[in-house]
């Protein structure tokens, strides 16, 4: 994609986010989309929202799940940008018309205390800058249709990126951890929608262990001459399929002793 294709795009998803109205396909635009393309398309638009006042204040990591990309065909996982607009307090009611097609997955939180960043980084060094996990709800929402209504075409991996890895919202529970307190790959969580439990899953869903997931996020900025700072928050991957969260609904995740997360719309 050119410079000018690249700002382009920005716009539309910038416009479909301020709209509440999504855009096209950037994926049949522009066939010949690579992930190179779509990142700097990722990095277009976050950075016309840092240009209107947001922060940065962390990283998330999508599509860890091995259901997940096989249902993208692909064998690696995609990563956002999170800002300071998209944080919750838990047990928040999200307003009516904040989101366009919201849904929730449920993840474990890393909280760092130290810079991580080159390709030489190892598990070692991520748990050395972890000063906390915590549990955690994302709001995954979609500025790019989910299926182009002419043609019946899903979006596929470069829309997912583009669109800063369908990346709206986070949600930390209260409670705070060493790394090291839990065997994280056996932390699960029990999400119920209206009472009614809807998904649960274990740690071990995101890669075989959440920390392989933020020591991927690391590699991948790295190739990109990026890092994360001191005092980021890291959504390290769901371990659940994405939960539909129409208006009215009401969400809990039970972490166990882990910790617990609440959340309405």
């Amino acid at each position: 994609m050119t410079e000018d294709e690249i700002h382009d795009a920005a716009i539309a998803l910038h416009r479909a986010e301020t709209d509440r109205r999504q855009c096209g396909l950037l994926s049949l635009l522009h066939p010949g989309m690579t992930l190179d393309d779509a990142y700097a398309v990722q990095s277009a638009f976050v950075a016309l929202k840092q240009a209107a006042g947001a922060r940065r204040i962390g990283w998330k990591i999508g599509l860890t799940s091995r259901a997940m990309q096989q249902a993208l065909a692909i064998d690696t996982p995609d990563s956002g940008v999170l800002l300071d607009d998209m944080l919750f307090d838990d047990g928040a009611t999200i307003p009516t018309g904040r989101f366009i097609q919201p849904r929730i997955e449920a993840e474990i939180a890393f909280i760092t205390k130290a810079p991580l960043a080159g390709p030489d980084v190892t598990r070692a060094d991520v748990l050395a800058a972890t000063a906390h996990v915590a549990p955690a709800l994302e709001i995954l929402d979609t500025r790019i249709l989910r299926a182009d209504p002419a043609t019946g075409r899903a979006r596929i991996i470069t829309d997912t990126v583009s669109d800063n890895a369908a990346n709206a919202g986070i949600v930390l529970g209260p409670q705070r951890h060493s790394v090291d307190a839990f065997d994280l790959r056996w932390i699960g969580a029990i999400l119920r929608r209206d009472g009614v439990v809807e998904e649960t899953g274990l740690g071990a869903g995101v890669l075989d262990d959440p920390v392989t997931g933020i020591l991927w996020l690391v590699h991948r900025l790295a190739r990109y001459g990026q890092g994360i700072a001191a005092g980021e928050v890291l959504l390290s991957g769901s371990f659940i399929r994405p939960v539909e969260a129409p208006p009215g609904s009401r969400f809990h995740a039970d972490f166990g002793p882990f910790g617990e997360v609440r959340l309405s719309f």
